[in-house]
């Protein structure tokens, strides 16, 4: 005999940093929530370089600002490029911008197993019914709208119904159709990622010693993860025209590889790779530079990869998982309140996503350019994010994942401090960047105003419903609630 279909506001399919920020973000608003996830956690996941947006925005919103920051993982204070016509590695910090500077100007490099562990306990904490090694089999939909699901547990076939589906299932689950559209690749990004872990890899120079390295070379680049003092994520990014580099025997294909890229060679030259557990195979991963022409229908809303995926450069992946997921928590949460009409608040959704995910693709495609020096790369994130602030300090805001004026991602506990930035941090991250001051940095105002959203970042945190009101980020848009856990319609 088939079981009772069980009730909820909310199901998210997925436990990956996407699906658990959304459970948490509706479970906190008071919704009921299911979350379904097909593995058993801790699990092996690529994705290890967080943004400061992720660590300081989206951590202290779910409540796990603490916790993360006392799990001992390697203090990211920017990132380090063999890039373009410099022959020597630039480096840009992330304290150059008053949005990030102080206690928020560092991110973390983790072992997802961990980072991903942290995030799905304390959704289990907050009250989100948990199911791991569950798998959802069919999404129920009518002409209306996606009403629930059908998932396998214990052997078991089980119906759950509810208000809300989100997929946050990544690249490799297949409900994303259910929106309708269709998953289109990019035609820029044809690239393929060959990737294995090492110990005893060299280190950057301090305080640098955390940064993730990236180097070009002839037939693509190098990403050089540090995520302890011993153990380094290392890949290969290939053009699809040197795809047969990584064809045939992949040990030999990725030795191959880094012996083509001198300085990852160097880095690597007392290094051994891991052989065992989770960190023991060397991985390929290809097609994962894409976007779906719908991102939500009724009753139903992608997520984090299940939505988009562009390249992992900048390593943007799970900043857009959580900023998405954060966005799609705001609608279904103002929908549930009765504040926001559905079609209202999930196109405030769509639009805010889509604007997020196109900053990072129009940036990367001249970032492939490697004809121009850094100060052409800077200039251009100063142009596709549209920002009035110094070139350097829009890339570095836009690297950052603070592009968007968000106050939730900015993550600052200190309102005061924040709207007055420590100028000697800005001056240090200057000298790091361009020693001497000889560089563009030392040409270029970067103590300027910070963006007006810049001044009311976490607002929400210390004054609540009374914060001063983030501004709509598109005409006739919504803003974001005090709170920042909904929309509201904007103040006159």
């Amino acid at each position: 005999m088939a079981s009772q279909p069980e009730e909820f506001d909310v199901i998210v399919v997925g436990g990956g940093p996407g699906g658990s920020t959304a459970a948490s973000l509706t479970a906190k608003a008071g919704a009921k929530v299911l979350l379904l996830e097909r593995e058993t956690f801790p699990r092996y996941q690529i994705g290890e370089s967080l943004l400061p947006s992720t660590v300081h925005g989206i951590c202290n919103l779910l409540g796990v600002g603490d916790e993360i920051a006392a799990a001992g993982f390697m203090k990211k204070q920017g990132g380090t490029f063999k890039w373009g016509t410099s022959p020597e590695p630039w480096t840009f910090a992330f304290a150059v911008s008053p949005r990030m500077a102080g206690p928020t100007s560092h991110a973390y490099q983790v072992e997802r197993r961990r980072f991903d562990q942290i995030l799905l306990e304390n959704t289990r904490r907050l009250g989100v019914d948990v199911r791991e090694n569950c798998a959802v089999t069919e999404v129920i939909a009518d002409d209306e709208r996606v009403r629930g699901v059908r998932f396998t547990q214990g052997g078991e076939s089980r119906t759950a119904h509810a208000r809300f589906l989100v997929d946050a299932s990544g690249n490799k689950g297949s409900l994303h159709g259910s929106v309708g559209g269709q998953r289109e690749y990019s035609p820029f990004f044809r690239n393929l990622a060959l990737f294995g872990y090492f110990e005893g890899g060299k280190r950057l120079p301090a305080p640098n010693s955390g940064n993730i390295l990236c180097v070009a070379f002839d037939a693509g680049w190098f990403w050089y993860i540090p995520l302890s003092d011993s153990l380094t994520s290392v890949g290969a990014v290939v053009r699809r025209e040197m795809a047969h580099k990584v064809q045939g025997d992949q040990e030999r294909a990725l030795h191959d590889l880094i012996a083509e890229c001198p300085l990852i060679a160097e880095y690597l030259s007392d290094a051994t790779r891991v052989t065992e557990g989770d960190y023991g195979q060397v991985r390929v991963r290809k097609d994962y530079s894409y976007c779906n022409t719908s991102f939500w229908r009724p009753g139903m809303c992608l997520v984090g990869d299940a939505a988009c995926f562009i390249d992992p450069v900048f390593s943007s992946g799970v900043h857009l998982a959580t900023y998405s997921a954060l966005l799609a928590a705001r609608s279904i949460n103002s929908v549930l309140a009765g504040a926001v009409n559905e079609e209202r608040a999930f196109t405030e959704f769509e639009q805010r996503y889509r604007r997020e995910y196109a900053v990072f693709h129009d940036f990367l495609v001249s970032f492939y350019d490697l004809h121009v020096d850094e100060n052409s790369y800077f200039w251009q994130a100063r142009k596709v994010t549209r920002s009035s602030a110094p070139d350097m300090q829009s890339f570095i805001e836009l690297v950052g994942g603070v592009a968007s004026g968000e106050d939730a991602l900015a993550g600052s506990t200190d309102l005061i401090r924040r709207q007055s930035a420590n100028t000697a941090e800005l001056g240090a991250a200057v000298n790091a960047i361009s020693p001497g001051g000889s560089g563009f940095l030392g040409r270029s105002s970067l103590v300027a105003d910070a963006m007006f959203e810049g001044s009311q970042i976490q607002a929400g945190v210390l004054f609540g419903e009374d914060a001063p009101q983030e501004p709509p980020l598109f005409e006739g848009g919504l803003a974001t609630a005090g709170n920042g856990l909904m929309w509201t319609e904007p103040k006159n």
